[in-house]
């Protein structure tokens, strides 16, 4: 008779590319193996609660697909033609690449490139220290947060906000640009508890009727990129029916008399027009935020990433100043809580040895920099040799074309560090096999909460799986170059940097599981002042002094309004793209993790494009049909699905899909623009007009 298996229950931390990085409890079920995931149920942002791709977690870890073995390519790039060799030769071929590359174009040749395929603080930013080092080029990370977050520190000067868990004593909840049912589960989460105990009202804006539209009491579905006249509306009609809070505007808010007179011309009729909404609605809406004081604005990134979403994100997060939400309990808005986390990573990243004369090259940009673009290269030599970990840009960057192109240059040197045989994987020189989160230890914060939260190590990692930080530190040891940082363990990592950064130390972590640091009420709701020098909400702006990280003034910046406005620097659809693209994520994937596991991959289905049906009836197009779109970046295949729940003119597409799963293996990013967002760049995933046809 088989002896049950003895099932441990294990604390950690999820890693992935989401604000909430939930607090976890993992089935153990043996050295190498684990069973269910779920929410830690004595945290409480978590509150038990995470989503089901995560919760199936196993089915990633114990994959057949796994990368188990360091290999040499032996094909063309992209063929998956491979060969196994040993870890040290893979690493010694690594460094001779790098050094040769060095020393025929100097080091900035070499250009080290990440992201947030993990969100722990040591696996994923111990490249830093690589880069910082050897002076190779430094990273601009523009893909995800940049243009959202100057934006909404254009406006509060610092990045945090109101508590999250204060959602559930709000009376109102607006869900703005966000699908938090698939993207944020702990949101709704909250919210819904507001509604059932306090009898709240939830409100969803978004461009698509996806399922947090479908689950709130309000939901708006407006065009692609018109936030910024909605959000202008809903101001004016707080001016014009006495629901703007005066005396809180002349206290904290730098020209409300000025702010005022611009929207006198912003009317409820006017947003109509630029948004798709009825007028009822909006009033409906304007009337609901103004009459309730404890109206908590929880916003999310996805309008931001269009051409003009720094603008939009400042124009929404002026509301509950206009309104004076802040000063209440449940009340006030919340983008990320980022800014409170004060890690001293001098260890992780080497930030004592950083050259700020060395070139950071835009990850969005990626393309154009592996193709030769001048303006791309920032004066400095072409990239002949990478180590990208935890990204996947074969598949999520934007014009796939020219990363494709780029990739496939044969004096490119890449080396990737994977847990899967990613597109991005195909095309390496070098692919080195990764552990996931449960098979090494580390820490991570979470924006959309105010926790530090440790993910041991649980489990052994499957074959010759090795940690991100073993990489580093063997390729840095190989080059010739030392750092102290270079000697500590992942675990001392932890300890240095938390003691350093004034956060307790390890143990007391390892005992606690997580650390709350939320700030007092006054200083989250910005009610001893906003973080300008003035202590004001700025209503007018200045733009290219805006605190955020950035390499200067890009974009259109010159043209950008002076106070909240809608600005038309779209992509408008014209007569040869009639259509407004939006690349929504999938419930079932975040970015392109997951894509490869069964449970998501059923559950998804293939890759489609969202059509109204009166816009499929024009085009005589039937459900399901095989269809082209194209913009003059590219051109993809994919099958359609009619739905009502867009706007006439706007297709979404969810993803992100493996390039291979599309028809002719060209995905969904084919047809995204990298031009930067203003004033400090970013990719406006959700922005590009396409034209459709039967395929």
């Amino acid at each position: 008779m088989n002896k049950p298996v003895e099932i441990l229950t294990r604390a950690s931390a999820c890693p992935h590319d989401c604000p909430s990085t939930c607090a976890l409890e993992v089935e153990v079920l043996g050295p190498d193996r684990i069973g269910r995931i779920r929410g830690a149920s004595d945290n409480d942002y978590t509150d038990g609660v995470i989503c089901a791709k995560v919760a199936r977690y196993a089915e990633r870890v114990h994959h057949p697909d796994r990368l188990l073995k360091p290999l040499r390519r032996t094909g063309a790039k992209g063929q998956g033609e491979f060969a196994e060799i040993s870890w040290d030769d893979a690493l010694d071929e690594v460094a001779e690449a790098f050094v040769k590359a060095e020393q025929r174009l100097g080091a900035q040749t070499v250009w080290p490139y990440h992201y947030a395929g993990t969100m722990g603080q040591v696996q994923r930013d111990s490249i830093h220290r690589l880069r910082h080092v050897k002076g190779y080029s430094r990273q601009f990370d523009t893909i995800c947060t940049n243009a959202a977050w100057t934006g909404y520190i254009a406006g509060t000067g610092h990045l945090r906000g109101s508590d999250p868990r204060d959602i559930e004593k709000s009376d109102c909840i607006v869900i703005w640009g966000t699908n938090a049912v698939a993207t944020q589960v702990n949101v709704m989460t909250h919210a819904v508890k507001a509604r059932k105990e306090r009898g709240a009202k939830i409100v969803a804006v978004d461009v698509y009727r996806n399922e947090t539209v479908r689950q709130a009491d309000l939901g708006l579905v407006l065009r692609p990129g018109t936030d910024a006249a909605l959000a202008c509306a809903v101001m004016h009609v707080a001016f014009r029916d006495g629901h703007a809070d005066r005396a809180y505007m002349e206290k904290y808010t730098d020209c409300p008399a000025d702010l005022e007179a611009h929207l006198a011309s912003r009317t409820p009729q006017w947003a109509a027009e630029i948004t798709g909404l009825g007028v009822e609605e909006i009033e409906a809406f304007a009337r609901l935020v103004g009459e309730t004081k404890r109206t908590y604005f929880r916003i999310g990134y996805g309008f931001a990433r269009s051409r003009n979403g720094t603008v939009s994100m400042h124009a929404v997060t002026s509301i509950p100043a206009v309104t004076g939400a802040w000063q209440y309990e449940g009340g006030g808005a919340l983008l990320s809580n980022s800014g409170i986390y004060t890690f001293d990573k001098t260890m992780i990243e080497g930030r004592d040895v950083v050259d700020p004369a060395t070139r950071r090259l835009d990850q969005s940009r990626i393309g154009a920099v592996l193709t030769g673009e001048k303006d791309a290269l920032l004066g400095g030599p072409e990239v002949t040799a990478m180590i990208i970990q935890n990204t996947n840009p074969m598949s999520v960057c934007p014009e796939q074309d020219k990363v494709r192109a780029g990739f496939a240059r044969e004096d490119l040197f890449t080396c990737v560090h994977e847990q899967f045989m990613t597109e991005t994987a195909a095309m390496a020189d070098i692919v080195l096999p990764a552990t996931t989160f449960l098979e090494h230890d580390d820490v991570y914060k979470g924006g959309g909460h105010q926790y530090i939260v440790l993910g041991p190590k649980l489990i052994d990692a499957p074959g010759e799986a090795r940690e991100n930080l073993f990489v580093l530190n063997e390729l840095m040891k190989r080059l010739g170059v030392d750092h102290p940082g270079n000697h500590m363990s992942a675990r001392e990592h932890i300890d240095w940097m938390l003691k350093s950064s004034g956060f307790g130390d390890l143990e007391t972590l390892e005992r606690d599981r997580w650390i709350d640091i939320q700030p007092a009420f006054e200083t989250a709701h910005f009610l001893s002042g906003f973080a300008h020098a003035d202590g004001k909400y700025h209503f007018r702006p200045d733009w290219t002094a805006t605190p955020a990280d950035n390499d200067g003034a890009m974009g259109p910046w010159s043209a950008m309004p002076e106070l909240p406005d809608y600005w038309a620097v779209v992509e408008t659809p014209n007569d040869e793209h009639p259509f407004r693209l939006v690349t929504a994520p999938a419930r079932s994937f975040l970015n392109s993790s997951f894509n490869e596991t069964p449970g998501s991959r059923k559950k998804e289905g293939r890759p489609e494009v969202m059509l109204h049906p009166e816009d499929a009836s024009k085009l005589g197009i039937e459900a399901g049909a095989l269809v082209a779109m194209g913009n003059a970046r590219g051109e993809i295949r994919l099958h359609v699905r009619l739905f009502d729940g867009v706007t006439r003119g706007t297709v979404i597409s969810e993803g992100i899909w493996p390039n291979g799963a599309f028809v002719d293996g060209r995905g969904i990013n084919t047809l995204t623009g990298a031009d930067p967002v203003a004033p400090y760049g970013g990719a406006a995933f959700h922005d590009n007009r396409v034209w459709l046809r039967r395929g």
